[in-house]
């Protein structure tokens, strides 16, 4: 169905929707966040994994609840505005679209630092260009690509696995599981590790683009999770065995370094390969997320309306969508983002406590209301126990968002 002029054509099906949730999940996260999660949990690794995991299908089961019920682009954002109030919404969008842009700048960056090191900032920008370029031209387009660059991914992880584990580098003994970091480790980890599980919220915000969205979104959500989390396990599992946990916390690029330790190095480029296709997936997939998030919030005044346009031949928030690829590649082209992945956390975190607050008002049957209390307080604890410059900056943001929030509000009711 089309509706011109402010509505998006449903085009996909749940096998396009997981694709997606696969795109942005099983994407550069897994390349580069096990090195930083390691190093703060040491021992504690796997059961970071597992508690991020944990607070994920949460947040995964509170999404597919409410976008089944609110099947519009915006996700969070209009889950918050419609079941807690506009306030909430609002900071709900305000926290993702800021965390989100942040995160496509470290993506872009991630594409340049594999292919080109030298020239990893233009390469950047090139990588940004491209992709707005492919979303522009529809949503179909994008699914296509999304699903070629998942398959190139999953292949090369799946190899990454088979070369550690049956190598005679690999020892069981390295996969010692304890709290050497102790319990503060294990919760940082996880908070750096739902970075790379947050991929599903883009089958939320593209409820407008979906099939039949109250069987679609509640299948594709969970299914995308569940894969993701096999996948991530298994590479976990499959690195440690060969680096342990000290030598993998001190890894520059992990998965790299694993099969070089495996003594298969001329098998590292093809895994550079691998995080390069993975950062493009990811980019893809969040350039996505973010420009539907801009047209609700462009629909409601709390961006330019001018965002909220959609293309009458493609389909697609074309403004919103050249806005977001204008500041994405402005970021990437002048600063260095790899520090990114904590304030995303934190902005990505914050955005679904407002999500599993809305899925919370849904039923009054307890079973109804565990997953999202749970969701909410695993969000909240693993937001302040991220590194304190990541709390610090994401904080300052959020605040700062919340006081443009209460200007604009101040100002529109000086004219009524």
């Amino acid at each position: 169905m089309t509706t011109s002029g402010t509505g998006l054509r449903r085009t996909l099906g749940v096998r396009d929707a997981v694709i997606v949730g696969l795109g942005s999940m099983v994407g550069a996260g897994v390349f580069s966040a096990l090195g930083p999660a390691a190093h703060a949990a040491g021992t504690g690794l796997l059961p970071g994994l597992a508690l991020a995991a944990v607070v994920a299908y949460c947040n995964a089961m509170s999404s597919a609840r409410l976008a089944a019920r609110y099947p519009a682009s915006g996700g969070t954002y209009v889950y918050g505005r419609e079941r807690l109030g506009p306030f909430w919404g609002y900071l709900a969008g305000w926290a993702f679209v800021v965390g989100k842009t942040a995160s496509c700048a470290a993506m872009a960056l991630t594409v340049g630092a594999y292919v080109w090191p030298g020239q990893a900032h233009a390469v950047a920008v090139a990588a940004v260009v491209a992709l707005t370029a492919v979303n522009y031209g529809g949503i179909q387009k994008s699914a296509w690509l999304t699903r070629v660059i998942v398959a190139v991914v999953l292949a090369v992880l799946a190899a990454v696995v088979v070369v550690c584990l049956v190598s005679g580098q690999s020892d069981a003994g390295r996969l010692d599981i304890g709290l050497s970091s102790g319990a503060g480790g294990v919760l940082q980890a996880a908070g750096l590790l739902f970075f790379a599980f947050a991929g599903y919220a883009r089958i939320a915000t593209l409820g407008e683009e979906v099939r039949d969205p109250a069987r679609t979104i509640p299948r594709a959500i969970p299914l995308a999770l569940g894969i993701a989390l096999v996948v991530y396990a298994c590479v976990a599992v499959a690195v440690l065995a060969v680096l342990g946990t000290d030598r993998l916390g001190h890894a520059a690029a992990p998965l790299a370094d694993a099969v070089r330790a495996a003594g298969v190095p001329g098998f590292a480029p093809v895994v550079r390969v691998g995080a390069a296709v993975a950062a493009l997936g990811s980019l893809l997939a969040l350039i996505l997320g973010v420009s539907r998030t801009s047209l609700a919030m462009a629909r409601d005044g709390h961006l330019p309306r001018a965002l909220a346009a959609v293309h009458p031949r493609f389909q697609v928030p074309h403004r919103a969508e050249l806005a977001v690829g204008v500041v994405v590649a402005v970021l990437a082209a002048a600063v260095d983002v790899r520090g990114a992945i904590g304030f995303s956390s934190f902005g990505v975190l914050a955005y679904y406590a407002v999500a599993n607050a809305s899925a919370w008002t849904l039923g009054p049957a307890p079973s109804a209301r565990v997953v999202p209390v749970v969701g909410l307080l695993g969000c909240a604890t693993l937001a302040f126990a991220l590194p304190a410059g990541s709390v610090a900056v994401g904080a300052g943001v959020l605040a700062a968002g919340v006081a443009a929030y209460g200007v604009r509000l101040r100002a529109r009711r000086r004219t009524e």
